[in-house]
């Protein structure tokens, strides 16, 4: 059955809605008008209302790592897994003074200090509840071989500690869930 032309214009302006919809978060992270008291509300409300966690990843434009994080996370093997379990906002706070192109969110550094990734490095991750609360950040303790921030989980620890971390915030995934993300960082870190 053929779909009268106004509907299918129709359809696919809601397509490109619904496609875009993930991305939501990510989008306001980058709006020069954002703050992140302004991207925090928007997360809560949407985390709330989907009954997801919160993932947030404080970073730059210049770090390789938050990209290849950011390359992860859009992995379309990957993507469908995160977004069962988490909203996410991705926040650029370790811009270089001086860059015309580039600039921190308002309010950025503060809120990466306050749940605990002052001086951390990049990508500094936090996994929080809806209501904000943080549940487990990416600074891995000493037990898992280098404490400090694991960043883009690339080493085997690093990896550990990642699907640890997964392990307490996003408990309801799979451990088929669990095993692809497992064996994509593996295959994938060993190539950065």
């Amino acid at each position: 059955m053929r779909m009268p032309a106004r509907f299918a214009f129709l359809h696919l302006v809601l397509s490109a809605v619904l496609i875009a919809a993930p991305t939501l978060a990510r989008s306001a992270a980058s709006d020069p008008g954002a703050n992140a008291d302004a991207v925090m509300m928007q997360v809560k409300r949407q985390a709330a209302s989907s009954h997801k966690n919160i993932l947030l990843s404080f970073g730059a434009s210049w770090c390789v790592n938050c990209r290849l994080f950011d390359k992860f996370l859009a992995d379309p093997a990957i993507h469908p897994i995160m977004e069962k379990a988490f909203v996410n906002a991705d926040l650029n706070t370790g811009e270089r003074d001086g860059d015309k192109r580039h600039s921190n969110i308002p309010g950025g550094q503060k809120l990466q200090a306050s749940l605990g990734g002052k001086d951390s490095g990049y990508p500094y991750l936090v996994m929080l509840d809806p209501s904000g609360r943080p549940i487990v950040d990416s600074i891995a303790p000493g037990d898992y071989g280098h404490p400090g921030n694991i960043g883009y989980p690339a080493a085997s620890y690093e990896v550990d500690w990642f699907m640890e971390m997964l392990r307490k915030a996003a408990p309801s995934l799979t451990a088929e869930d669990t095993a692809t993300i497992r064996n994509w960082l593996t295959k994938h870190g060993s190539s950065h």
